[in-house]
């Protein structure tokens, strides 16, 4: 029967080539072999040391990226709820120039539809408005609206 102190030296003296599971050969005999039921070998303890090292500061950039995920999210649900209460309001407020019988409240995927010239019993114009705040942009659905308008695709339909 072979020993485990037999097996290692063995193979520190061989010429035989292992693979890594990061996909690289390495010759046995320049590894670190050692029995693990024993004390670790100082050159073994001081990588195992590294590596403990590596996943500590690992782990302490995870902690601190979900941090910062779940403050921009608190943030940016924060900022959605105001802008979607202030869209609501937007038509009373005194620097809205819009004539508040024109306009209807979709909330979605538009903030409001403006008939201009409705409250005076004729159209003029129709308006398609979304109201953003600060840094917000158009999602694509809004976008694709936004396109729809401005390459004239539009019609009107009466069902009857």
């Amino acid at each position: 029967m072979v020993t485990t102190a037999q097996l290692i030296k063995k193979l520190k003296e061989s010429n035989i080539y292992a693979e890594c599971s990061c996909g690289e050969e390495f010759k046995l005999s320049e590894a670190i072999l050692f029995d693990g039921t024993k004390p670790f070998p100082a050159k073994a303890l001081e990588i195992q040391k590294g590596f403990k090292e590596m996943l500590k500061q690992r782990d302490k950039e995870l902690k601190k990226r979900k941090k910062l995920v779940t403050e921009k999210a608190f943030i940016t649900t924060k900022s959605v709820n105001i802008g979607k209460n202030l869209e609501k309001v937007l038509p009373t407020m005194k620097d809205f120039k819009l004539e508040l019988p024109d306009c209807r409240f979709l909330a979605d995927p538009i903030d409001l539809i403006t008939f201009n010239g409705f409250s005076k019993n004729k159209v003029e114009s129709i308006s398609f408005i979304e109201v953003k705040s600060g840094a917000a942009t158009l999602n694509k659905r809004q976008k694709s609206i936004k396109d729809a308008i401005e390459d004239k695709k539009m019609s009107y339909k009466v069902f009857r």
